[in-house]
């Protein structure tokens, strides 16, 4: 029997920031060099030609990532909205969320007017020390303020924090992480600040410049997250990400994490489709540099695509479904999708060590496992050389 059709969702990446943060290795560029009018054109026209290439399909979640998109224009966004339910059709219930800095905390009941209903505020600390080091432009208290504000015009809002930083304890961090809860959120994504190949922090680093806290504080703190916000009533339903109820869990991230469709539009965007005449199921990726993508929009090859085999879908599907708490890894599905299975021996090695556990046909992390959820991923992906 063929699995069942996937559901499809609209990544939009605006790549613009009014400041680039030390850590951040997304595809980002300063809002002084930025092409509104230009770039809005290209992703019309982008999400026309996929519309040519897919066929019939309807949306069922939009995300505005960046960068920072909530210094689009209001009108920019309901003109992306408007266009992919002209073409696509946008499914009762579609999930439309978008990325905010704090400081445009002003723009959020424009932002709200144009269509979105889900929004993710990017507060990353509550202290203005840890702000400043993260190079972030707003203080704690604008932090407070944007989400207050956020949570009287959206229906659905995440927090989004950083922990692990320099100089933070685990006392600090859950005094912090309390503090965060008492405002009622009703979705937040705590991510352990990790320091990327490239970024300003690395430099940092490799420079003595900076003292992370040791892999065992770090760990300390990811299990102190899972018990307060457990305790809370934010368990976590995902690696990194914690919601009081399947309402407030993030449609679109579910897809990526699920192996569902995805398109991407705007510079850097990635999508994973499958069902053309090729068969199977493609990636793809657009150019980096808004100018690039510009230019590539214009000419038809804005993306560069590839024929995932089954390979490496199986490794994809590996690497983003395990690290569902709740769900897990659904095997069947997995064979349905790829014809292959994860890798026996590395099963029973990551069952012996308690990090993985059978329920049914899925394969889920212990409470344990999760914080290894990397590792464990790796383990059940088969040595397809041998």
């Amino acid at each position: 029997m063929s699995p069942a059709p996937a559901r499809l969702g609209l990544y939009v990446h605006w790549p613009y920031c009014a400041r680039i943060c030390p850590y951040c290795d997304f595809n980002v560029y300063k809002a002084a060099h930025a092409q509104p009018e230009a770039l809005l054109a290209a992703m019309l026209d982008d999400l026309t030609h996929w519309r040519e290439r897919l066929g019939p399909r309807t949306i069922h979640s939009v995300h505005f990532g960046g960068g920072t998109p909530s210094l689009m224009e209001p009108a920019a966004i309901a003109a992306i909205l408007e266009h992919a339910d002209s073409l696509f059709g946008l499914a009762p219930g579609c999930e439309i969320g978008l990325e905010a800095n704090p400081m445009e905390h002003k723009r959020f009941a424009g932002i709200a007017s144009a269509g979105v209903e889900r929004m993710s505020l990017g507060v990353q600390a509550l202290d203005d020390a840890s702000l400043t080091r993260l190079g972030r432009d707003h203080d704690a208290r604008t932090g407070l303020q944007a989400l207050e504000s956020a949570q009287n015009l959206f229906k659905r809002v995440s927090l989004d924090l950083i922990y692990a930083r320099e100089h933070q304890t685990p006392d600090d961090w859950r005094t912090e992480l309390e503090t965060a809860l008492g405002f009622g959120t009703g979705h937040m994504s705590l991510y352990q600040l990790t320091i990327e190949p490239g970024t300003a922090f690395e430099r940092k680093l490799k420079r003595g410049a900076l003292a992370p806290p040791t892999d065992d504080a770090a760990a300390d703190m990811y299990a102190l997250t899972q018990s307060v916000c457990a305790e809370a009533g934010l368990p976590s339903y995902e690696i990194s990400n914690h919601a009081r109820s399947r309402r407030d869990q993030s449609v679109h991230n579910r897809l990526y994490w699920e192996g569902e469709d995805w398109i991407g539009i705007g510079p850097g965007a990635h999508s994973r489709t499958g069902g053309f005449d090729t068969g199977g199921r493609e990636g793809a990726a657009a150019q980096l540099r808004p100018e690039a993508y510009i230019k590539g929009v214009a000419a038809g090859d804005a993306h560069e695509r590839e024929q995932l085999d089954a390979e490496a879908e199986l490794t994809e599907r590996l690497l983003m479904g395990i690290r569902l708490t709740e769900e897990g890894l659904d095997l069947d599905r997995l064979f349905a999708r790829t014809g292959l299975g994860p890798d026996p021996g590395g099963l029973e090695r990551m069952t012996a060590q308690t990090l993985i556990t059978h329920m049914g046909s899925r394969l889920v992390l212990t409470e344990y496992g999760r914080a290894f959820a990397d590792h464990v991923a790796e383990a059940l992906i088969p040595d397809f050389d041998a």
